[in-house]
């Protein structure tokens, strides 16, 4: 098959960046022919002028330029699907159009909840905040600024949002949407996304080369430093008894000053900065269990796979997509979001418990192997393709009024 992988790059890279790479990788080994169009936001100058900024702002909605170089390289690639990770802010929804109009199937990865909030994540003042869904436009967004802090930016993305939604964007000229959980795909759906071209494919990972056994000892959490992550609930837990559980924390972001003084005042804790994958995946075949405290939603945490696939049992809030991926007491643990206590109780059982550990372990890994390898990755996005392929969106009309099904 012919794919063409389109994404926007942040300024710092992150998770997404990291997934359209592997599936950029995973496609080319299994015999597709795949190339790659990526647009930066390097090229984005704070201090630019007021007219630059206005044109960002209006190509953030509909950029021609965008839509043209993607159904351009489309076509003079031979491609019969183009899929696209990220489109904000220099791509736009306008490349579907332009793809559709050439005769060319349209997949759209849902890495986050964007298209619902403005802010993201639907995390706002320290908890879960679902004040624009379903909302005909993402108003409560602007007024508390999501987007960056700033009402103006986050305007912006208002408009994007409430622009496509009467255009019905959605519903015309995207193929197939994929929502990385069924929670994430019930959100869309209450939030107007049709739901016969919403499918579920997770995230996967390679599992690590074989290495010799270590005796696991001690959590760890990996992650951005910041408050969405539940940062401050995790350094409170390790506030009870912290001396008899070590912890390792990997990462860095605004919390990491806090960290830092935590660590510097508690000896069970111990930072290790941003560390690379094969970091991340030392420590996952070294711990007892993976502490990962996130209060936002989250739509699907690669950390988890990874986890699994170093046979290493979770330890994380009963809310969001955790709640599926985490079978309590099979291959890991929930505890109450925000719950400090609960998670320093969670925490201590582990500690305590090695054989029922040792049990989650294994079926961690059995998790891993039966959803998340590469192998069945590509199973999952050869089944899209066929049917973005197959689909004739320009025949399919739905409701975009939140909660239709």
């Amino acid at each position: 098959m012919r794919i063409l992988m389109v994404h926007n790059r942040y300024q710092q890279r992150g998770g997404e960046d990291a997934v359209f790479e592997a599936e950029s990788a995973l496609l080319r080994t299994y015999g597709h022919d795949v190339h790659t169009l990526e647009f930066t936001n390097d090229s984005i100058d704070a201090q630019m002028s007021t007219m630059s900024k206005l044109k960002l702002a209006a190509d953030t909605v509909w950029s021609r330029d965008g839509a043209k170089k993607v159904a351009d390289t489309a076509e003079a690639f031979g491609a019969e699907v183009v899929h696209f990770h990220n489109t904000l802010p220099l791509v736009s929804p306008a490349a579907y159009a332009a793809c559709q109009q050439r005769g060319i199937s349209v997949v759209q990865t849902l890495h986050n909840f964007r298209l619902l909030c403005p802010g993201v994540n639907f995390f706002r003042d320290g908890k879960a905040c679902e004040d624009c869904l379903g909302k005909p436009a993402p108003v409560p967004g602007i007024v508390h600024g999501c987007y960056r802090e700033s009402r103006a930016q986050t305007a912006v993305v208002a408009t994007m949002i409430t622009a496509h939604r009467m255009r019905r964007t959605w519903q015309r000229d995207v193929d197939m949407f994929i929502a990385l959980s069924e929670f994430s795909r019930s959100k869309f759906i209450k939030g107007g996304l049709p739901a016969s071209k919403l499918v579920v494919k997770p995230n996967f990972t390679e599992a690590p080369a074989p290495s010799p056994a270590v005796e696991r000892s001690g959590f760890f959490s990996v992650g951005r430093l910041s408050a969405e992550k539940g940062i401050p609930t995790l350094l409170s837990a390790w506030d009870r008894d912290s001396a008899s559980m070590p912890l390792r924390i990997a990462g860095d972001g605004p919390f990491g000053d806090m960290v830092q003084d935590a660590a510097s005042r508690r000896p069970a804790i111990q930072t290790l900065g941003r560390i690379d994958r094969d970091g991340v995946m030392r420590e996952m075949r070294a711990a007892t269990a993976l502490v990962f405290t996130s209060e936002c939603y989250e739509n699907f945490p690669v950390s988890i796979v990874e986890a699994y696939a170093c046979g290493l049992p979770v330890i994380a809030p009963d809310h969001g997509a955790m709640s599926e991926l985490i079978q309590h007491g099979r291959n890991g643990l929930h505890f109450e979001v925000g719950n400090a206590d609960d998670l320093h109780e969670k925490v201590q059982w582990a500690a305590t418990h090695p054989e029922e550990m040792e049990q989650m372990s294994r079926r961690a890994r059995a998790t891993y192997d039966a959803l998340y390898t590469p192998t069945r990755n590509h199973e999952f996005m050869m089944d899209i393709y066929d049917q973005a392929i197959s689909r004739q969106s320009a025949d399919i009309w739905e409701p975009v009024a939140a909660g239709v099904d």
